[in-house]
């Protein structure tokens, strides 16, 4: 990838357009300076975690390198599924968001109805309240990810793959998650809420499951239909290898990253008690950040929670979300540098910019507001067969029709079937 690929819209990809090709592009030969790197950080990150911080923690951090590495293989996105059914009608991205949803919710059945945990962890389903503040939130974090070129998940493995631009996405992001968490008491409590509901409770895991299945097999023939009537362009694979060696050096077919992302969203419940989260993570890097630079974030009521509050006196690497997001970005820098197709954009435009700043700080505080974000609460929650997170995809897929026409409002081109990655 280029620098060049900065000057319209921000990296955000899937499969590029096609054009005349005997097949596949072939990936380039690994980046043996990054790969070295990636493994040292890899082997000595898990060993210094088991020995200083327990073997839990390594796990964890295990699991989130698994998660990167799937991330960038089957360039799995979120923002650019929601975006491309929106801006061409192209479906695709949205039928693998119905495997994965589906995928990771039988597996969810199975734990939550087993409780089964390893250590004597008790996993607990993501059931959040519905309110105006939360559906505030996630038409926020729909805008913010076609700005900022990524979604929370998206965010993490771009920077991992080297992909600079998303750097400033990133920061952006860990300030508006902090200051989402200033006032949430106005958010939650001020305005009007309408409790939280869960599937299981009235027709059990089974139920539940069934009648989750049904409605993701119809969103996915809806999406087949969309297709049909407004003919997407085509599109093409990204850079691959040969054979057995596409494994590890290549992209994957997105259901496949899906079914494998499914896999470690249950190892990672039946791990830390809770389904896999992205951004509260970034709120306690600010709020740890703040407390460096002499501010008193723990005198907000978010801090005040008892678990916030343990968070924050705590260390980085007792919190198991910061373990998961650390490893995504260790995973898909290592899966980026063996796959040849880790490089480092030095030329930023200056419009990216500012729609990695505004977006990234939309994404931060729509986060804290709904609960979570693409993971936490829109994967999390319809896994956990909880209303909130159907009610965060479609308040989110709106923001994603706001955001669209906000990119051109800032001179940025709508990103092409395929281009870009999240």
């Amino acid at each position: 990838m280029t620098t060049s690929s900065f000057a319209a819209p921000a990296p955000d990809a899937g499969p590029r357009p096609s054009a005349p090709t005997d097949g596949p592009p072939v990936a380039t030969a690994p980046n043996s300076l990054a790969v070295t790197t990636g493994l040292v950080i890899v082997v000595l990150g898990s060993v210094y975690l088991a020995t200083n911080h327990g073997a839990k923690q390594a796990v964890l951090f295990a699991l989130g390198i698994g998660l990167g590495v799937a991330l960038f293989h089957a360039r799995f996105g979120f923002t650019s599924a929601w975006r491309q059914l929106v801006s061409v009608g192209q479906g695709r991205g949205l039928r693998a968001h119905t495997v994965l949803l589906g995928t990771t919710a039988a597996l969810f059945a199975v734990v939550l109805a087993t409780g089964a945990g390893f250590g004597g962890v008790s996993p607990q389903p993501s059931v959040d309240p519905i309110g105006v503040g939360t559906m505030v939130g996630a038409l926020l974090f729909g805008i913010g990810m076609q700005l900022g070129g990524g979604c929370a998940s998206g965010v993490l493995y771009h920077v991992g793959s080297g992909q600079s631009a998303i750097v400033i996405t990133l920061a952006s992001f860990v300030v508006g998650s902090f200051a989402g968490t200033w006032r949430i008491d106005f958010w939650h409590e001020t305005l009007p809420t309408f409790g939280s509901y869960s599937l299981a409770e009235d027709l059990g895991y089974g139920g539940a499951l069934a009648v989750t299945l049904l409605v993701l097999a119809a969103i996915a023939g809806a999406s087949i239909l969309v297709e049909r009537r407004r003919t997407p362009p085509p599109v093409a694979p990204v850079p691959t290898a040969r054979g057995l060696a596409r494994i590890v050096r290549g992209s994957w077919p997105m259901w496949v990253g899906g079914v494998v992302l499914a896999a470690l969203s249950a190892l990672v419940l039946m791990t830390k008690g809770s389904a896999w989260g992205v951004t509260s993570a970034f709120a306690l890097w600010g709020a740890k950040i703040a407390q460096a630079l002499g501010m008193h974030p723990e005198t907000w009521s978010y801090w005040q929670d008892p678990g916030n509050a343990a968070d924050l006196n705590g260390s980085l690497l007792d919190h198991a979300t910061t373990l998961n997001d650390l490893g995504i970005i260790v995973g898909a820098g290592l899966a980026a540098a063996v796959g040849g197709q880790f490089v480092v954009q030095r030329r930023i435009p200056w419009r990216i910019v500012v729609a990695g700043l505004l977006g990234g700080f939309l994404m931060g505080y729509g986060a804290r507001l709904s609960f979570g974000c693409n993971i936490g609460a829109y994967l999390a929650g319809i896994a956990s067969f909880s209303l909130s997170g159907w009610v965060w995809a479609v308040v989110a897929l709106v923001g994603t029709w706001v955001g669209l026409r906000a990119r051109r409002r800032l001179g940025l081109a709508t990103p092409r079937p395929g281009d870009g990655v999240c």
